[in-house]
């Protein structure tokens, strides 16, 4: 995977195919830097095959967080591939110099922000109309893709030379939408993007909110709580109200657009492509509007830059005169360098460094600077630059004027190459196509020079970093957790799915064994029922054998006694012939075998019912017994389910709880890591405040010193000036004396001459002393009160900076009280949620087992009715058959008077009784 990559490594394909495999040095000449931030420079080249002009971002990956700069250099090259819009910056394409990006892009002339710098005054409706359809159209177009810029302001609003409007810096850039990182510049930010780690994500709708914000800046030069701490402003956007235009002049429309755009709640803002049929944008316009800006803002630049040669040059000529004549010549200069020089922006009065104003801004303000890789663009905002315009010019015919030292010689170059080519000189030989080497830009030297002056202060933008970076890896502390506690949660539900089917695969095969023990228990029932019906059946038959064996021995036996008996009977009848005795001894004995005959058929029959009846008995006894046992064969199956469900259930109980206490141990970890975060956020945003009190006070201070030091120098000349005028004064009394004496010593006697000569010096002297000591008093007066008014002015000022400091700082202190309360609020809110969860599982789980445990007394009692039902009826067919057999229902329940097994001594009473449940 490309996030597991090494920086710069381009191993993965995926990465690899990010890149062009040609030297970037010898495919692009004539390099002019145009723009520099925090990942480094932005550069006017040439393609030397196409003689295309673009625009090539150097981005370097060195240093602290490589890995992550690497990574999000990577999510740029591939956010600014995938866009195909006229209304964003083109891809060129992307190559990788030793541990150097290099980004070609489009070329564009500058931004809006230029704009605004150069003019020094707001843009007009119509302008900011047509700049903002632009920027709706492509903004329009991100979200369509579900992307969303982050960073939008007036310094990534492009323009080219054909007059489009550009989106540019997608460094920032989120490709997927809703997010949830703290990314884009403080003043432009929304309030879900301050508050996203603490309320959540937000969506495309916070471009439409800085969109508002942009237009505020573009109408009044600097976007509001411009001149506050970037730390404050966050607070400031994240709890008041909407900011509004400061000027009710504009139109309705305007304000209308403005205030639609800053809707607090994001529900209620409008999306992009809605605000394009806002009558703010449909106005009618001019077609060449933005035209006509840019052909007056290159005027502006081109009159700028010569404005700045010939000051240049007017310095260069004075410095082979006097000691004095530099002093007054370059006190003259410096009051005309700055009445020319000096922005009338606003958002530059306000950022520069070291001019020594009362609000100097935090080193978090600087929009030149931000943690994105992207984040000086093309065009990065200018609000927070030096207007002071550069001195290191070149005179436009090739003359070379010596440079003034600065802090980076390339700068000197670039900016000295940069005015050549404004001032309409081409910058390539002669033998070059015409047009391919022209310049063309909307931003003055200065700006560049500025830019870069301001990004090597990297103490005025390491503070707004660090907070963004710690911000950021808050989020991904936080998001690290929630997906560990997210893992470890589904492992945990995971085990006790898997242990409660273990239990119930367990209890699933306790069942089926008992089932087929049930079953060989029932089949070894029945067996027995049916030996113990063939021993009944064999020892019934064996004793009626033996009954009938003795039936007939004792009929024998009797039959001999009565033979004889006859025999006997008929011997003692001499009369009777012996034919005829014989025929009555046969007759009797005919008569005895019948009646032998009849006896036993008798016997055998009533043995016979004998033993169907003691069958029947018997057999009704087998089934009462089977039944019996088949029932309690029931009981154990239920009653093992029953006990079964228990266990089921007390698991799930314990499950319950068991997850219940890693759902609190791991919201006790999250909560806890929050709060941390939030002790670490308020420690930071408060040091970050205490640095930012210091720095303005050690500014201020710098500031009085300075006025102090330069005092003496502005107190020296007018004391000059008054004792010139004391010496012209005295010239002219002296003149007057001359001509006064003469007149007197003309019409005074010689005599007397010496003493009005004598008093009108003594006069004269009395007269000059008098003017003289006027003249001290004067200087002593002036003195004072320069001195007084001086400390008076510094106090004041001191005071209301340290009202203003302490104002910010009581501010932030509520703010974060506030923070504090309502992220204990939360806390007690996501607690409240978490026990309502689990109350509500638990109850819902109660509900489930109580469910389970009816449906289990519903299935128990109805298998009970139908094992019931089933066995009456199987009864009363086995008596109905009974009685058709001829047997009564007494015979067959009476008892029998035969030996049974003792299992098979039961009653129909005792099986109505087993089945109770």
């Amino acid at each position: 995977m490309s996030t597991l990559s090494r920086p710069g490594s381009l191993r993965n394909p995926e990465v690899a195919d990010l890149f062009e495999r040609e030297d970037p040095e010898r495919l692009f000449d004539d390099l002019r830097e145009i723009g520099h931030g925090s990942f480094g420079a932005v550069y006017y080249a040439r393609h030397l095959t196409t003689k295309e002009v673009v625009a090539i971002k150097k981005m370097s990956y060195n240093g602290k967080q490589s890995a992550e700069k690497w990574q999000d250099i990577l999510k740029e090259i591939r956010f600014l591939r995938s866009l195909r819009h006229p209304n964003t910056v083109t891809y060129r394409g992307c190559y990788l110099k030793e541990s150097t990006v290099w980004l070609v892009m489009e070329y564009c002339l500058g931004s809006a922000s230029d704009i605004i710098e150069v003019h020094r005054q707001p843009l007009r409706e119509e302008e900011i109309s047509a700049i903002c359809e632009g920027c709706l159209q492509g903004l329009s177009y991100l979200h369509s893709l579900g992307k969303i810029h982050r960073d939008v302001k007036a310094g990534n609003i492009l323009l080219t030379e054909n007059g489009t409007v550009k989106l540019a810096d997608f460094g920032s850039a989120s490709i997927t939408s809703p997010a949830n990182s703290f990314v884009g510049t403080p003043y432009w930010m929304a309030p879900e993007v301050i508050l996203a780690m603490d309320e959540g994500q937000y969506d495309g709708k916070v471009d439409v909110w800085s969109l508002g914000i942009t237009c505020i800046e573009l109408a009044e030069r600097k976007p509001p709580y411009f001149n506050m701490n970037a730390m404050s402003a966050l607070y400031h956007i994240a709890q008041n109200d909407a900011p509004k235009m400061s000027a009710p002049d504009w139109s309705k429309d305007f304000q209308h657009f403005i205030e639609s755009c800053l809707q607090k709640s994001p529900p209620d803002r409008p999306t992009s492509a809605r605000l394009l049929s806002h009558e703010f944008i449909l106005r009618h316009r001019s077609s060449h509007i933005i035209l006509d800006l840019i052909a007056r803002t290159k005027k502006a630049v081109r009159e700028f830059d010569n404005l700045n040669y010939r000051k240049m040059k007017k310095i260069l000529l004075y410095e082979t005169e006097s000691q004095q004549g530099d002093i007054e010549d370059s006190t003259e200069e410096d009051a005309a360098g700055g009445d020319s020089s000096k922005s009338n922006s606003i958002t530059s009065e306000k950022s520069v460094i070291s001019a020594g104003s009362l609000t100097p801004p935090s080193p978090l303000i600087s929009s030149s600077v931000m943690e994105s890789p992207s984040l000086t663009s093309l065009a990065s905002t200018n609000a927070t630059s030096s207007t002071t315009p550069t001195l290191l010019l070149q005179p436009p015919q090739g003359q070379n004027a010596p440079s003034t030292t600065t802090t980076n010689n390339n700068a000197t170059n670039n900016a000295s190459s940069t005015v050549k080519s404004r001032r309409g000189r081409p910058c390539g030989t002669g033998g070059e196509p015409a047009g391919t080497s022209n310049f063309a830009t909307i931003k003055t030297t200065s700006i560049v020079s500025k830019q870069h002056k301001e990004h090597m202060q990297e103490d005025m933008h390491a503070a707004m970093s660090g907070y963004k970076r710690m911000r950021q890896e808050h989020q991904r502390a936080q998001a690290k957790l929630e997906e560990k506690c997210r893992v470890e949660m589904e492992n945990h539900k995971h085990n006790l799915d898997k242990e409660y089917e273990v239990l119930l695969t367990q209890f699933s095969k306790e069942l089926e064994k008992l089932r087929q023990k049930h079953e060989k228990e029932q089949e070894k029932k029945l067996d027995m029922c049916t030996m113990a019906e063939k021993t009944l059946q064999k020892d019934i038959n064996g004793r009626h054998c033996i009954e009938l064996k003795h039936f007939q021995s004792q009929y024998k036996k009797q039959y001999k006694e009565n033979i004889e008996k006859w025999k006997k009977e008929l011997s003692q009848d001499p009369n009777t012939p012996k034919r005829q005795r014989e025929a009555q001894l046969q007759s009797q004995k005919e008569n005895l075998k019948a009646s032998e005959r009849e006896e036993e058929q008798k016997l055998v029959q009533q043995q016979g019912e004998y033993l169907q009846l003691e069958t029947r008995k018997f057999r009704r006894r087998s089934l009462l017994t089977y039944y019996i046992k088949e029932q309690s064969l029931l009981k154990e199956e239920l009653t093992k389910r029953e006990q079964q469900l228990e266990a089921a259930h007390s698991m799930l109980l314990r499950h319950h709880q068991l997850t219940q206490d890693l759902e609190y141990r791991q919201q006790r970890a999250i909560h806890a890591l929050k709060e941390e975060q939030m002790n670490k956020q308020h420690q930071t945003e408060l040091s970050s405040q205490h640095e930012y009190m210091k720095r303005v006070e050690r500014d201020l201070r710098k500031k009085h010193a300075l006025q102090q030091k330069q005092q003496p120098k502005s107190l020296k000349q007018k004391e000059i000036e008054i004792r010139r005028q004391f010496r012209d004064t005295i010239n002219i009394q002296r003149q007057q004396y001359k001509e006064y004496k003469a007149q007197i010593l003309a019409k005074t006697p010689k005599e007397e001459q010496r003493s009005i000569i004598k008093r009108l010096k003594e006069d004269q002297r009395r007269k000059l002393a008098m003017l003289g000591d006027q003249y001290e008093q004067s200087i002593a007066e002036m003195l004072q009160r320069q001195s007084l008014r001086l400390d008076e002015s510094q106090v004041v000022e001191q005071q209301q900076l340290t009202e203003k400091l302490e104002r910010e700082l009581e501010m932030l202190s509520e703010y974060q009280t506030r923070n504090r309360q309502q992220a204990e609020a939360q806390r007690n809110r996501e607690k409240r949620e978490l026990d309502e969860r689990v109350a509500l599982r638990r109850t819902l789980l109660q509900q489930k087992m109580a469910e389970e445990t009816a449906r289990f007394q519903h299935e128990r009692h109805e298998r009970i009715r139908l094992m019931q039902e089933k066995q009456a009826r199987e009864l009363e067919e086995f008596d109905n058959e009974s009685v058709r057999l001829g047997f009564s229902a007494l015979q067959v329940v009476e008892s029998s008077s035969e030996r049974w097994p003792e299992e098979f001594n039961v009653t129909a009473s005792m099986l109505s009784l087993s089945l109770q449940p």
